[in-house]
C-alpha cells in the first residue's frame, strides 16, 4: 500500500505542474554509508515502517553512490515511500529520487527546485535559526528541519537546537523535521514540542536490530495519527 506521504507528492520531473503540498509524519530514516549491507538496512528500516528514507554518502565514489541511489529508488518504490538524496541535486535528478535535502552550503533551493521540477520534495537544514527556517519557508521548502537535539555522533560539533525553535516554527505551515541524537527515548519530547518527524541516523542503522528499532521509531507516531484519524 501506497503511504499518505509518497502519495501527495508527483513525479519530480513534471516541472510543468504546480507544486503539491507536502505531509510528512513518521520515522525519517537516514543511512550512514558507505556500508556493504546498505540495502539490506534500508529495507529492514523501511519494512519497519520508515515515512522517509534520506541517501546519504559523503564519499567521492560517484559510480558507487549512483548505482546505490539507483538501488534505493527502486526498494523505495515499491515500498510506496519517497527517497530523498542528501545535497547531490544532480545524483537525485539521474535517479528519479523524490527530491534533496539541502544544508546551507549546499546548491540554492530555487536551484534546486529547477532543476528537479515543481514536484520535488526539498527539505533544508535550519540547525538552530528560525529566520533561516523563515526564509527557507517563504522560498518554497517542503519542509523544515532543525538540530542537533542532542549530542550526535554523526555531528559532534553541530549547533544545538531547542524544542522551542519547533513550537515557534509551527507559525510557518512546514512539516518539522528533528535531527541530530535523536533516540527512541528521546523523541517523544520533541514530537510533543511539534516535530512531524524524527530522522535518525545512529539509533536506527546502529542498531542490532535495524527492523525493530524502525518500528519503535515509527511506533511513538501512533497514537498522534489514530487521535488525527
Amino acid at each position: 500500500m501506497e503511504s499518505a506521504v509518497f502519495s501527495q507528492f508527483a513525479d519530480p520531473r513534471e516541472s510543468s505542474m504546480p507544486h503539491p503540498a507536502f505531509s510528512l509524519r513518521g520515522l525519517y530514516a537516514i543511512s550512514d554509508g558507505p556500508r556493504a549491507d546498505l540495502l539490506d538496512a534500508c529495507a529492514a528500516a523501511l519494512a519497519g515502517g520508515a515515512a522517509i528514507l534520506q541517501y546519504r554518502d559523503k564519499s567521492a565514489d560517484h559510480a558507487r553512490r549512483r548505482e546505490e541511489a539507483a538501488a534505493l529508488q527502486a526498494l523505495c518504490a515499491r515500498h510506496g515511500v519517497p527517497l530523498i538524496v542528501n545535497d547531490d541535486v544532480e545524483l537525485a535528478a539521474a535517479v528519479g529520487a523524490a527530491g534533496v535535502h539541502l544544508g546551507e552550503d549546499d546548491a540554492a533551493l530555487a536551484a534546486a527546485r529547477a532543476r528537479l521540477g515543481a514536484g520535488a520534495i526539498i527539505g533544508v537544514s535550519c540547525y538552530d535559526s528560525l529566520e533561516r527556517a523563515r526564509q527557507m519557508a517563504a522560498a518554497g521548502a517542503d519542509y523544515l528541519a532543525f538540530g542537533a537535539f542532542f549530542a550526535s555522533p554523526t555531528k559532534p560539533h553541530a549547533r544545538a537546537a531547542t524544542p522551542e525553535l519547533l513550537r515557534a516554527a509551527r507559525a510557518f505551515g512546514k512539516p518539522l523535521v528533528a535531527i541530530g541524537g535523536i533516540t527512541a527515548d528521546n523523541a517523544p519530547s520533541l514530537i510533543e514540542a511539534g516535530a512531524d518527524a524524527v530522522a535518525v541516523i545512529s539509533a536506527l542503522f546502529g542498531a542490532r536490530d535495524v527492523h525493530a528499532a524502525a518500528r519503535r521509531f515509527a511506533g511513538l507516531f501512533e497514537p498522534i495519527q489514530r487521535a488525527s484519524a
